[in-house]
């Protein structure tokens, strides 16, 4: 009689907990109310526990009675993206790649300058636009974050800087210039800066949270009424053929377009300017004749709007990653575009480029991304094609 081997598979069971982290003041005071028939001020104990002592555990959390606790562990988790691996810059700069589940990771910088700190906040896995230009397009896209885990990656980087809103300060600015349209995952974005601004949360200015978009139009309108945040355009071309065959979402939404939403967000939020992010490519937008379209396309947004103060520049020298098929612009050509525009009273900056040799500079971000798309295979496949052909320059169009 042979031996009958058996075996068992393991079922994993989801966890149906509610992740606290992806609930804003609003949300965690009705979730105590309705799901645990608890005093709403719980909710503002729980924010103080999890953002300003950054405590993830409910046991820790000893001015709450252990029967809620109880309650808690039963109905709620408090989870945090999972630190892949970690940085540093030689300039300061510090770069955190985080797992959001078992597939997809996504890329979170910090920056320190004088005086501030900013994060760069990711707001989806890869992106599903196609801009030229920009490292994270070449990975494709796999789905949007969660508010969970939007928030959870300023949660990692405050914990990581001993950050205490109101006390010890290291983390002054949010800026979602991550990877993925901010615009595109609308609902969490919103629910994470809230967080991001509360004073139970991270305590964070409105005017210090910045959502950069590459112009979703009818988006921008529905940000000016569901939020109070700075706003950054990624313009790159002040005419639409350039601008289209840099940012493909011009061809559906135009700069004339975007211009006007620009305008009625400028119009809704008095007191409020609008950073029009223009980064320089070799040969491609970096001419004086480029220069002179941004001036006039900045001077009709100013003066429709009669406040010269309403717009300014940002000039971002073009940051270079494998397989690209641009250069970045000369220090020449750069400082002559920025004084056309200074000529032209275009208050204009030049981004100083930070975190390069980590590859954590703008544009640069690459996270580990499940690509629904076929973005990334043609990507990889074309790389491939120079590397056998010998050539230097390849399109990392898709």
């Amino acid at each position: 009689m042979s031996a009958v081997e058996t075996t068992t598979t393991q079922i994993t069971v989801p966890d149906t907990r509610t992740n606290l982290f992806g609930l804003d003041r609003v949300g965690l005071e009705r979730f105590f109310a309705e799901k645990l028939g608890e005093k709403t001020y719980r909710a503002h104990q729980i924010m103080k526990w999890m953002y300003h002592r950054h405590a993830t555990s409910f046991a820790e959390m000893t001015d709450l009675g252990k029967a809620l606790r109880a309650k808690l562990e039963e109905v709620a988790t408090i989870v945090t993206p999972t630190v892949v691996f970690e940085k540093p810059s030689v300039d300061g700069t510090h770069k955190w790649l985080l797992g959001m589940d078992t597939s997809n990771a996504i890329e979170t910088v910090f920056i320190p300058d004088k005086g501030r700190g900013t994060l760069c906040v990711s707001s989806q896995v890869g992106c599903a636009l196609n801009c030229q230009f920009c490292s994270t397009a070449t990975q494709g896209f796999n789905r949007n974050l969660s508010a969970a885990e939007i928030i959870g990656q300023v949660w990692v980087a405050a914990r990581h800087l001993g950050n205490i809103p109101h006390k010890d300060r290291k983390l002054t600015n949010v800026v979602m210039m991550g990877m993925g349209e901010p615009l595109m995952n609308f609902d969490n974005v919103v629910t994470a800066m809230s967080i991001m601004r509360d004073d139970l949360g991270f305590g964070l200015a409105n005017k210090r949270v910045t959502l950069s978009t590459a112009g979703m139009v009818p988006m921008i309108d529905k940000l000016s009424e569901a939020s109070d945040v700075s706003l950054a355009v990624s313009l790159h071309a002040a005419n639409d053929d350039l601008r289209t065959s840099l940012v493909p979402l011009n061809k559906k939404y135009p700069i004339a377009d975007l211009m006007a939403a620009c305008t009625r967000y400028v119009q809704r939020k008095k007191r409020t300017s609008i950073t029009f992010e223009y980064t320089l490519m070799k040969g491609v937008n970096d001419q004086p004749a480029h220069a002179r379209e941004l001036v006039r396309l900045m001077r009709r947004f100013t003066n429709e709007l009669q406040d010269s103060d309403a717009a300014k520049v940002n000039l971002i020298p073009f940051n270079p990653f494998t397989g690209t098929r641009f250069e970045r612009s000369t220090e020449t050509d750069i400082r002559a575009f920025q004084k056309i525009l200074l000529d032209g009273k275009v208050l204009t900056m030049v981004r100083r480029t930070r975190g390069d040799d980590i590859d954590a500079a703008c544009g640069q971000l690459k996270g580990q991304v499940m690509d629904r798309t076929r973005r990334n295979a043609t990507f990889r496949k074309s790389l491939e094609a120079g590397r056998a052909g010998g050539e230097g320059d390849i399109d990392a169009a898709a």
